[in-house]
């Protein structure tokens, strides 16, 4: 990846809980102003870990970032707050949506707002074209986040994310829990938000599969590493990835059992 207009840069973290428990361990990656980069790995690789230490919400759960730089723009980051990363641009669309389930899907849409002061006006134009984007919350504006679909509330999330006008998001498991048609049309729009809102986004997905289809660069975790990294497109068409996170190989499609039981041992640990 080149190191030109670099927008977020990992160098080398470690993240202990409980000051104990040691979860990343020196873990380095760049995301690219305008990028779609995407951290791949299994339950436990350290993915949801790394999304917290970039938008500083580990402290909630006993965690911290012990060695290591954050930089966003070449600005150390470690120290600032969630609400100061959200005013320089850098919102959190945490797994499991988080909906305010008694708000409406349109109230939920607008605290997203609430560190903007550029007017109501611009509040409702961002508004309109979050449902431009998303023409399902829309129709569901109304109604109580409750009350409503998972796929409606992963929108929801997003367009919440979208009305803080971000220049970049940090998206995390966007397809758990959903049917795939939903999963297509969420990262779609994902896609879309890029290419035409130059949003940058760093994406956390189990579903490897999925993620390398709209990546334009991924890192694989195992373990709290970074095992593995390269552009979308070489790491679908390598081996390793295929037979380990793919459910393939070259002998054709493996069983999840197979895979997960690792009939050969990864290069890449040897």
């Amino acid at each position: 990846m080149s190191t030109a207009n670099i927008l977020l840069r990992v160098n080398s973290i470690e993240v202990i809980y409980n000051h104990v428990i040691l979860v990343l361990k020196g873990v380095s990656f760049s995301v690219p102003e305008g990028g779609v980069v995407a951290l791949l790995g299994g339950n436990g690789a350290g993915k949801t870990t790394t999304l917290r230490a970039v938008s500083n919400l580990l402290h909630g759960e006993r965690g911290e970032v012990t060695k290591g730089t954050i930089e966003l723009r070449d600005e150390r980051i470690e120290a600032l707050t969630p609400a100061e990363l959200v005013k320089r641009g850098v919102i959190q669309v945490m797994e499991g949506r988080h909906c305010f389930a008694h708000l409406s899907i349109e109230e939920n849409l607008l605290t997203g707002a609430y560190t903007r002061s550029d007017g109501k006006a611009a509040i409702n134009e961002t508004l309109e074209k979050v449902y431009a984007y998303f023409p399902r919350l829309k129709t569901r504006r109304s109604s109580q986040a409750a009350y409503t679909s998972g796929g409606e509330q992963q929108m929801c999330a997003v367009g919440r994310a979208l009305m803080a006008s971000p220049r970049m998001v940090l998206l995390d498991e966007p397809s758990m829990g959903l049917a795939p048609q939903i999963v297509d049309e969420v990262f779609g729009i994902v896609k879309d938000l890029n290419q035409k809102e130059g949003v940058t986004f760093l994406l956390a997905e189990q579903n490897t599969n999925m993620a390398l289809r709209y990546a334009d660069f991924g890192y694989i975790l195992e373990n709290g590493r970074v095992v593995m990294e390269g552009a979308a497109k070489d790491l679908a068409a390598n081996e390793d990835v295929k037979e380990f996170y793919l459910g393939l190989s070259s002998a054709g499609r493996k069983s999840f059992k197979d895979v997960k039981h690792y009939r050969r041992r990864k290069r890449w640990l040897s």
